[in-house]
């Protein structure tokens, strides 16, 4: 060996050596550990447990998702609604016992796929209501029989008198027929009806009318989409027809003055508990009409994972007669007094230790849903969050003590703001699904270009660059990104480029393209 290779392998057992020593002095790094993704339009959505309710319907809630095999939310916010449409009208709440009241109609809208027993689930939360207005129709049959032949004959009567008063020839003839007229007209009995609590399929006029007829509240539950088409104008060429649902959500004073038809309510209450498959809903409900004017923000969604695949189909357990007879005896017990003269609403206040509780609530919302915050692509379905928590609250606190409840305790507020919590992520489900969320839309052309192109990484500006077209504004890209940061797709990080300052740019989370 000479002098020369000597000296080589010298300088390689120093660099081995140096190399060794920074090993030792410097821990290894590992690959960061990435959660399971949550993919744009996919987003997972929490329980909602029977729990919320009060214990009589939570058990007949719990009772039904055992029986049919279905995520309990479906029977809870088919049982929310079922409550709005017993006490909506008669009662309101006010948050700070002023001028400020929220009606106690609510609206909710279920998602799930074909085949999920949704009928199931609607026809037994709903089965003391339908055998309610049975016992009452049949209980009135004979005195509307009665009325309906008086005025058949009144009606009959004025009409030959008319004809008299036509053909008299003297002023006082016809004067006294005139007379005769006021009087039949006069002592005509009212029209009285069974009383209907909901419908299933109705237009938008004849709902103006039911409400006339129904003490200016009613409630629509279906498992059909057929609603949201009439909203959409399908016997009006399109039109889409929505007043009288706003109004009735609201509680907004109603007036109809049409050639041949009138309405005029003054609180009309209105109620929704819907179940719709989820490609159903997003076909008839992602009208941009829906959204723009904030019909779609009055929806409180419920978007629970199916459980089609992994049903016991020998399992057989039927609900509990003595749960069903429970759950039956409390709604009519909160039906007293219906059907009844159409007086104010009673007014429900909230205790002080409900309203600190609930304007935390409305804090914590608020401040996350202005530009570039949480719920800013839902933030006209946040906002009328606090609204809809005080109406649960106030159903609740009635379902729990009776119709002489007066105040909304911290008990009820707490199950409710609970509830409206656990609603946020399915509403930004449901958003996402209906093509209305444009944020999400722009994260699953991000999603849909990484995994085209099998990126592990990337820049923003190659992200820009590659969908141009989409991202001409920086702003609006950036908005997109940090969704799929959110939802652990991608993460920021600055890449360092010799003689340059830093790039940002995104590694991509390896679940991504494995799925």
């Amino acid at each position: 060996m000479n002098a020369t290779d000597f000296n080589d392998l010298a300088a390689m057992a120093s660099i081995e050596e140096v190399q060794r020593q920074i090993d030792q002095a410097v821990p290894s790094v590992e690959p960061p550990v990435w959660p399971d993704p949550i993919l744009p339009g996919t987003l997972r959505t929490p329980p909602i447990p029977p729990e919320v309710l009060p214990s009589w319907m939570a058990d007949m809630a719990r009772a039904v998702s055992a029986s049919t095999q279905t995520p309990p939310a479906l029977a809870v916010m088919c049982g929310l609604a079922v409550l709005a449409t017993v006490l909506h009208r008669r009662f309101e709440v006010s948050p700070f016992g002023d001028s400020y009241t929220e009606p106690l109609a609510l609206w909710t809208l279920s998602a799930s796929p074909s085949g999920t027993r949704k009928s199931a689930v609607l026809n037994a939360m709903l089965g003391p209501l339908v055998r309610w207005e049975k016992l009452l129709r049949d209980r009135m049959r004979s005195d509307i029989a009665k009325v309906n032949a008086t005025r058949a004959v009144a009606k009959k009567r004025i009409e030959r008198l008319l004809q008299d008063a036509a053909k008299a020839k003297e002023p006082s003839e016809r004067e006294a027929i005139r007379a005769e007229v006021e009087r039949e007209e006069t002592e005509m009995p009212e029209e009285i009806r069974a009383p209907r609590l909901f419908t299933g399929d109705t237009t938008a006029e004849r709902l103006q009318a039911m409400l006339v007829e129904h003490g200016e509240r009613m409630a629509v539950h279906s498992d059909e989409a057929g609603i949201f088409l009439i909203m959409a104008g399908i016997y009006n060429g399109g039109a889409a027809n929505i007043d009288v649902f706003l109004q009735g959500h609201a509680g907004t004073p109603m007036r109809v003055d049409r050639a041949g038809r009138s309405a005029h309510v003054d609180k009309p209450a209105l109620s929704f508990g819907l179940m719709l498959q989820p490609d159903v809903m997003s076909e008839v409900a992602g009208s941009s009409r829906f959204r723009g004017s904030g019909l779609l923000a009055r929806f409180l969604y419920a978007m629970p994972a199916s459980n089609v695949g992994t049903r016991d189909v020998r399992k057989h357990t039927p609900i509990p007669e003595e749960v069903a007879a429970e759950y039956q005896d409390y709604l009519f017990s909160l039906l007293e007094g219906v059907p009844g003269a159409v007086e104010a609403p009673k007014v429900l206040t909230l205790s002080e230790a409900a309203r600190d509780v609930w304007l935390d609530l409305a804090e914590e919302i608020e401040h996350q849903q202005g530009e570039g915050g949480r719920y800013e692509s839902i933030n006209d379905w946040t906002s009328k969050l606090p609204g809809a928590v005080a109406r649960i609250a106030a159903v609740l606190e009635l379902a729990e003590t009776g119709l002489q409840a007066v105040e909304v305790s911290h008990a009820s507020m707490d199950k409710a703001l609970k509830l409206g919590r656990l609603l946020i992520p399915h509403a930004q489900a449901a958003f996402g699904l209906l093509g209305t969320d444009a944020v999400d839309n722009d994260a699953v052309a991000i999603l849909k270009w990484i995994r085209a192109n099998e990126r592990t990484d990337f820049t923003r500006r190659e992200c820009q660059k590659a969908q141009e077209g989409r991202f001409r504004s920086m702003d609006r890209l950036q908005k997109a990104l940090a969704r799929l940061e959110q939802q652990d797709v991608v993460r920021e990080f600055k890449r360092h480029n010799k003689g340059a300052p830093p790039t940002t740019a995104y590694s991509v989370n390896p679940k991504v393209l494995a799925t």
